[in-house]
This record gives C-alpha cells, sequence and structure tokens, in this order.
C-alpha cells in the first residue's frame, strides 16, 4: 500500500526547535535506506516556503485569492514529501519514526494514498 510521508518542520520564529540536530548526512542516508529497500515511489524537497502562493476558487469558477506565503496562521512548514510502497500503516510509521524530519520538534505526518478505480 502506498503511503505519504509529509514533512514538517517547526516555524522558522522559534530557532530552538528548528536545529534539530539532524545533518544532510542525515537525509542522504535515510533517502539512500529507503532507495535501498525498494519502498521509494517518489520524493522531493520542497523549495523555501516564501516561494508559496495560495489559490482559491469563487462560487463563479474564477480564481478569487491569490496570497503570497509566508502566512501568519502557519504552525509547522512543509519541507518535502515521500511516496513510499510498504506493507501495512505500522510499517510506513516505523520510516516516518526514522526520517531526520521527525526530529527535535519536526514531524512527519504519514497518509494512505488512496487508489483510485478508472
Amino acid at each position: 500500500m502506498k503511503y505519504m510521508l509529509l514533512i514538517n518542520t517547526p516555524p522558522a520564529d522559534n530557532p530552538a526547535e528548528v536545529d534539530n540536530g539532524c545533518t544532510f548526512e542525515d537525509w542522504i542516508a535515510f533517502d539512500k535506506a529507503v532507495q535501498e529497500a525498494g519502498i521509494c515511489v517518489d520524493s522531493h524537497q520542497l523549495a523555501d516556503f516564501t516561494t508559496a502562493t495560495r489559490v482559491q476558487v469563487g462560487a463563479d469558477g474564477r480564481r478569487a485569492i491569490t496570497t503570497d506565503g509566508p502566512f501568519a496562521e502557519t504552525r509547522e512548514i512543509l519541507g518535502g514529501l515521500y511516496v513510499i510502497d510498504v506493507p501495512d500503516l505500522d510499517e510506513a510509521l516505523d520510516w516516518a519514526a526514522r526520517c531526520p524530519g521527525s526530529l527535535g520538534g519536526g514531524s512527519v505526518v504519514v497518509r494512505p494514498v488512496a487508489e483510485v478505480q478508472g
């Protein structure tokens, strides 16, 4: 079953939480581990959140609101994602716990990918 691991970091206004103790090498090692395990379907690091743009569509079907980030109400910043293919939720949770993004105030949200029948 496919699961998406959404990697969140604490907001930059709390520097004590941003330094989660992991290094670039930790990320390389984690990426290598998911690749070697053969479970990685896809993965991406996102560009800085200040480049984000938020779009909503009004009732008339037209683009109604476009807001440049960052957003004051944001408590966490989505930094990247993995899509993994593992037998069950427990294994997905194990991989999420191994992710450097889950350390030091960060979190990894695990969501099943819906299999849509076409």
